[in-house]
């Protein structure tokens, strides 16, 4: 069966907003007067927040570009810090939620729906930071991604991504999700639609649930190398949620430069 994974994955990250979560609840008026006076962070990969040197040193007037990172969380904090800040995501709701933070705490930014691999709403060399959260598992194929990255950037400019470990989809999803059993069960690359029958994602995880991709590593850092990138910096975290965490990194970072 033929699945537009844009439109599916944005009704089902709609219905994630209305359900609470995690990556979809607002930050609070602390967290944003905080920034406002230089106390800020954001995560990339679970709960780690990003090392702050990963970023331009002063925030003031910096053009970011928050990439499918809607939520209310990581772009109203940018914001708040000093950045210009727009926010890209495939979920209305998603940016329904930065708009309401920054509507309730005075903050400048811009919100923009879209498929992440197609930015050209944007001007080449637009922005000097892309800061791209764990979302690529939503898209089937991120060498389009990778060039729009690098076109939107300015010379000089950093992508800063966080992305899904491709062996964490190698384990039986029912084993792992409800007895902390990792069973190899999937060949990768792997993907919703052909390695799970559809009656078995509905009994997991919902009739709506967002549809989600492996990507190789090849894929992940190979990709952004291809795009033109020189990767300066790699960091990993276990993942914030499931039986894996114990046995290996759930995510991993890279900060990486257009030359």
């Amino acid at each position: 069966m033929s699945v537009d994974p844009v439109a599916h994955n944005r009704a089902a990250w709609d219905l994630q907003v209305e359900s609470g979560n995690e990556w979809s609840r607002p930050v609070t008026p602390e967290t944003i007067a905080r920034a406002r006076a230089g106390d800020w962070s954001v995560v990339l990969i679970g709960y780690q927040p990003v090392d702050r040197t990963w970023f331009p040193s002063d925030l003031t007037d910096v053009d970011v570009l928050c990439l499918a990172s809607g939520g209310g969380q990581q772009g109203p904090t940018l914001a708040a810090a000093g950045a210009r800040v727009t926010v890209f995501d495939n979920s209305p709701r998603q940016l329904a939620q930065d708009q309401l933070v920054a509507d309730r705490d005075g903050l400048e930014l811009r919100t923009v729906l879209g498929d992440m691999r197609d930015l050209s709403e944007f001007a080449d060399a637009s922005f000097d930071v892309v800061f791209n959260p764990v979302s690529n598992l939503f898209v089937p194929e991120l060498a389009p991604v990778w060039r729009e990255c690098f076109r939107v950037l300015r010379p000089g400019g950093t992508l800063l991504c966080g992305f899904l470990n491709p062996d964490v989809y190698l384990f039986d999803n029912e084993a792992m999700d409800t007895r902390g059993e990792l069973i190899v069960r999937h060949r990768l690359p792997y993907s919703d639609l052909t390695h799970v029958p559809a009656e078995e994602r509905e009994r997991l995880w919902g009739p709506n649930a967002p549809l989600e991709y492996s990507h190789t590593m090849a894929e992940q850092l190979g990709g952004q190398l291809s795009a033109g990138f020189l990767i300066t910096a790699f960091e990993e975290a276990p993942h914030h949620a499931d039986a894996t965490a114990d046995w290996l990194p759930g995510y991993y970072a890279t900060r990486a430069l257009k030359p």
